[in-house]
């Protein structure tokens, strides 16, 4: 791994940003942001992503994927969150296209690679349940085999953006007669099958990104059975890698920390800008290098899967780490608003006084609270660090 582009490589980056200046506009952005037109608008730009051949990047040559370094793969990154642009929804490209390709039959790749590469499912993910979040084993929604079905009932929590899936890579109960991991089985659910009701849940950014999803009597075809039954367990553990390498938030801190740059040369403390405060840029410069080590650990990881790995154990140190940065992004964020961190929207979603990054500091530092939660509480990872990285 080298730290210096290739021409090559700075060619690519001058194409990467070439695209995202002629497609991300001002326009698109702007209805993604809103509520009412994001599911619309998402899937327009990542549209746009799969017409480029780019939406898949990390995918294998042969099922639509670049063939990319890990040093092009990072660049796509960074220019995208410079950029302001979203990646794709994770749920659906990063985490079962994976595990579809990897153990799913050739009838059923053939029907879900193409549209979850276009866009044309949106999926979600049915791991947690109430009193089943980090304690993923003790899941309980139950599958129950009736001739060529399984019938399901239960309730998965915390599922985002299950308001808009088509469909859902749900972990469900198939036997309870060995240890709590070998009666778990991976189907795929159409969200529009009768039985199945999506509550809102309203998180503390006064968002609804997460639902409450009941199943009651739900017939799902065993043909939407990932692998075997009753060995879910194995690839809901090799989801939750490619999730976790997913969570770093390298691009997110590295386009928050250059808002705060230029937002924090607009603000005065005293009589001098607060960029040129001591005490603030110490701050800046520590969470600063907390995320330039994140990214050399992500590209270390990258580099590895370029030559045949897979995320192991290196997947939770990135998932433990990039939740603290983007914590502590977030909290710099917060404290450069100041008092006017708490104010609300008006009618058109901008601020109704003080700092026009107010709301939106205020937005991104509570919903971030989450991300020492979601995908593996960073407790959990601690633990996966312990026994597979110290053998503890």
């Amino acid at each position: 791994m080298h730290a210096k582009f290739t021409p090559e490589e700075l060619s690519f980056q001058a194409e990467v940003r070439e695209f995202m200046q002629a497609e991300f506009t001002p326009e698109l952005a702007a209805r993604i942001r809103h509520p009412d037109t994001l599911r619309e608008a998402t899937i327009e730009w990542q549209k746009k992503l799969d017409a480029r051949g780019w939406a898949a990047n990390g995918w294998p040559v042969e099922h639509g994927g670049c063939g990319w370094s890990a040093t092009q793969r990072s660049i796509y990154s960074n220019e995208m969150a410079l950029a302001g642009a979203p990646d794709v929804v994770p749920m659906g490209i990063k985490m079962v296209g994976p595990v579809l390709y990897t153990f799913g039959t050739e009838e059923q790749k053939a029907r879900f690679l193409p549209p979850t590469k276009s866009s044309d499912i949106w999926w979600c993910q049915g791991y947690s349940e109430p009193g089943a979040g980090s304690d993923l084993a003790a899941l309980q929604t139950r599958a129950v085999r009736d001739g060529n079905d399984y019938i399901i009932n239960g309730t998965k929590i915390w599922t985002t953006y299950a308001q808009y899936a088509d469909w859902m890579f749900c972990l469900v109960r198939t036997s309870t007669e060995d240890k709590p991991q070998a009666g778990i089985s991976f189907l795929l659910i159409e969200m529009n099958s009768p039985g199945i009701t999506v509550s809102p849940i309203i998180s503390i950014d006064d968002e609804h990104h997460l639902n409450e999803v009941s199943f009651s009597d739900v017939r799902v075809p065993v043909a939407n059975r990932i692998g075997e039954e009753n060995e879910g367990w194995t690839y809901a553990k090799a989801l939750l890698t490619y999730e976790r390498t997913a969570l770093s938030g390298v691009g997110y801190c590295k386009r928050t920390l250059q808002r705060i740059r230029e937002f924090a040369a607009k603000e005065y403390c005293g009589d001098r800008r607060l960029i040129d405060d001591p005490d603030f840029q110490a701050r800046l410069a520590d969470v600063e290098m907390q995320v330039t080590s994140l990214e050399y650990l992500e590209l270390r990881v990258l580099n590895d899967v370029d030559k045949g790995g897979a995320p192991g154990m290196e997947s939770s140190l990135l998932k433990l780490m990039g939740s603290d940065c983007q914590q502590a992004v977030q909290t710099l964020f917060w404290n450069l608003a100041s008092a006017y961190g708490g104010v609300l929207p008006g009618e058109d979603h901008k601020d109704i006084s003080g700092h026009e990054f107010g709301d939106r500091a205020r937005r991104e530092y509570m919903f971030g609270r989450a991300t020492t939660i979601y995908g593996g509480s960073n407790e959990v990872q601690r633990n996966i660090i312990a026994k597979f990285g110290l053998g503890l």
